[in-house]
């Protein structure tokens, strides 16, 4: 027994003769507790550490100041980081418009309403262009002829062969042939999309054209689309490019002829020349009395860039109650997520309207 511990004690002897008591691993160790008592016994280390801590907390501070600031819709010290802002508000809608980080603001919107007289549907148009003219023009010409078309239509109605469908129709082709033929002239290859929204007591109707798009959320919260966005990509569509001698290619997005994000446009006339893209609007209608609406949104493609159609809802949804029912906080929001585009939210509320009537 006493033999056997000896020959272990031997053993733990030449191991600490032969590794621990090294030069080498001596001059480790020595090292080792220098630097351990540098970082964590100093006077400088605790200080420097102390004061990371504050600016942690600082910036959680300064973040959670900027997210009570923005659900308040008062982020006004912040507006300078968007170039430009633009916004609206009147009754039940709101609208709030960002330049954004492009060089230019090409996104527009109008709003045309008749609450005392009824003498046609509210009007709500979003506008986002694409160079040169087209957008202005759409937004300062379209929305007025529809007025006096739709105030024509509502005169006599009941025999009448028109409809909102067809009135939308009509007028998008119409003011798409007079951009052709001024735009044709002065060699302006601008276009723009169009999403337009007629509201009446009991039906709304979405007429499209491109990629800006509406949405609604629905008496249980859900997200009902108003439109369809146009995109090269879509079967429908690349089928239909491919018949008139076109094609599609990819070009940081898939893009008609190499050069166009969207299928469908006002405007483009090179490309409308080639019969690759097409004015034609797709128009739906929505029974307001079987869905009960609470609010609609309706945005350039800048938003949906960053927000898909229910996470869109959700957050207006707990929004409503600001002054602008949510359209600032999304559109700064929508920013902060990374968008590089031009971004234009328009709020509508239903409840809101109808309480008001009654009232």
């Amino acid at each position: 027994m006493i033999e056997d511990t000896m020959t272990l004690l031997s053993l733990l002897g030449r191991i600490m003769r032969y590794f621990l008591l090294r030069p080498e691993t001596l001059f480790l160790l020595c090292i080792s507790l220098a630097l351990w008592s540098y970082f964590f016994h100093t006077d400088e280390v605790k200080t420097i550490v102390k004061s990371s801590r504050d600016a942690v907390k600082m910036v959680k501070g300064k973040v959670a100041e900027i997210m009570q600031n923005d659900r308040l819709g008062g982020l006004d010290v912040l507006d300078a980081e968007f170039s430009k802002t633009w916004e609206f508000k009147s009754h039940n809608v709101a609208v709030y418009s960002i330049q954004g980080r492009r060089d230019h603001m090409e996104d527009r919107f109008e709003v045309i309403t008749d609450l005392v007289n009824k003498t046609h549907p509210s009007i709500f148009g979003i506008f986002d262009g694409h160079g040169g003219e087209a957008t202005e023009y759409v937004k300062s010409r379209l929305p007025e002829v529809l007025k006096q078309h739709l105030q024509d239509y509502e005169k006599d109605k009941e025999n009448s062969v028109l409809s909102y469908q067809t009135i939308l129709e009509q007028q998008i082709l119409s003011i798409d042939r007079e951009m052709l033929e001024k735009l044709t002239v002065s060699y302006d290859e601008a276009g723009t999309t169009c999403l337009i929204a007629l509201l009446s007591d009991k039906e709304l109707t979405v007429a499209n054209v491109g990629d800006s798009r509406g949405v609604l959320c629905d008496k249980d919260g859900n997200a009902i689309p108003l439109s369809h966005d146009h995109k090269p990509y879509q079967l429908k569509e690349r089928k239909r490019i491919k018949r008139a001698g076109g094609f599609i290619s990819f070009n940081g997005s898939w893009r008609v002829q190499g050069i166009l994000a969207m299928s469908r446009s006002l405007g483009d006339y090179p490309l409308k020349n080639l019969n690759v893209v097409i004015p034609d609007p797709d128009i739906l209608s929505f029974d307001l009395d079987k869905l009960q609406p609470e609010f609609m949104i309706l945005a350039s493609d800048g938003l949906w860039d960053a927000f898909s159609n229910e996470e869109a809802v959700r957050f207006i949804k707990e929004r409503l109650d600001e002054p602008h029912f949510g359209a600032k906080s999304i559109v700064l929001q929508s920013f902060y997520r990374g968008c590089p585009d031009n971004i234009t939210v328009m709020v509508v509320k239903f409840r809101s309207s109808s309480k008001a009537e009654e009232q």
